[in-house]
C-alpha cells in the first residue's frame, strides 16, 4: 500500500524534529513545511533544511512571509529576549517572545498545502507542559483549528476528506520528548531551540527556549549535544 501524505511543520527545533520522526514511525509519507518569517533565530531555517535531509524526506518547502513588518515580538523585532528568568516566570504569562498568531498562520499553510498535496493529516509539534505559555500551544486552540479546517476546505466539505491535526507531544514534558526521540534515532546535534543565538550559532543557553531544553536533557538523562556560548 502507498503510505498516506502527511504534512509536517518543521521548524529546526528539538519538538518539530521528533514530531517529525514520529509521523514517520507511524507510517506516513511526509512533506515537510517550514516558514522564513523573518525570524531573529534564523539557524533554525538551516536546521530545518538539515533535519528533513538526515530524516531522508525528499519534500520540503520553505514558505517566506515577513513577519518583521508587524513587529510585535522580540523574535520578529529589535526586542530584548528575556534571558535568565525563574522557572515559574517562564510558567506564567505570555512573554514577549510570543510572535502574534504564528502557529495559526503556520496551520492555514499547512492546511493549504494539505488539500494540494491530497493530505488529510497535519502534525505539529506543540507542547501545553514544558513551555512558555503560548496560547497557541493550547489543545483546546488545536481543538478550534480542527473544527474550522473541516468547514473551511473544499476538501472535506465536498471531496468528505477529514482534516486532522496531530499533536504527539502536547501533553509531553521536554524529558519525554527527548527521550522519545532519542529511541526513533533523532539526531539532535542537527537542531536548534534558542531564540537569540550567538552570529556563529551557538545558542546562548539563558533564553526561556535554552532553559526548557537544558533541563529537558537533564531529566531523559542525556547530553545535549549541540553547542552553547562559554559563559553557559
Amino acid at each position: 500500500m502507498t503510505p498516506p501524505p502527511a504534512i509536517v511543520l518543521v521548524s529546526g527545533g528539538l519538538d518539530s524534529a521528533t514530531t517529525l520522526a514520529i509521523a514517520q514511525s507511524e507510517g506516513f509519507s511526509v512533506h515537510a513545511l517550514s516558514m522564513d518569517y523573518g525570524q531573529r533565530h534564523r539557524i533554525e531555517l538551516e536546521c530545518a533544511h538539515r533535519v528533513v535531509r538526515a530524516a531522508g524526506v525528499r519534500e520540503h518547502s520553505i514558505l517566506t512571509l515577513d513577519l518583521r513588518s508587524f513587529g510585535g515580538s522580540a523574535l520578529t523585532s529589535e526586542l530584548a529576549v528575556p534571558k535568565d528568568r525563574a522557572a515559574e516566570d517562564i510558567a506564567r504569562g505570555v512573554p514577549i517572545t510570543y510572535v502574534p498568531a504564528r502557529n495559526t498562520i503556520l496551520l492555514s499553510y499547512a492546511l493549504a498545502l494539505a488539500e494540494v498535496k491530497s493530505a488529510q493529516d497535519i502534525f505539529i509539534g506543540v507542547n501545553a507542559v514544558d513551555y512558555s505559555g503560548y496560547p497557541d500551544c493550547r489543545p483546546e486552540y488545536i481543538a478550534a483549528f480542527e473544527r474550522m479546517a473541516n468547514l473551511a476546505t473544499k476538501a472535506a466539505v465536498q471531496d468528505g476528506r477529514s482534516l486532522r491535526i496531530h499533536t504527539p507531544l502536547i501533553a509531553w514534558t521536554k524529558g519525554q520528548i527527548i527521550r522519545r526521540g532519542l529511541e526513533l534515532g533523532v539526531d539532535y546535534s542537527l537542531t536548534s531551540s534558542c531564540y537569540d543565538p550567538a552570529p556563529d550559532g551557538a545558542a546562548c543557553g539563558r533564553c526561556d527556549s535554552c532553559q526548557l531544553r537544558l533541563k529537558g536533557f537533564a531529566d531523559a538523562g542525556a547530553c545535549d549535544p549541540i553547542r552553547y556560548s562559554p559563559a553557559v
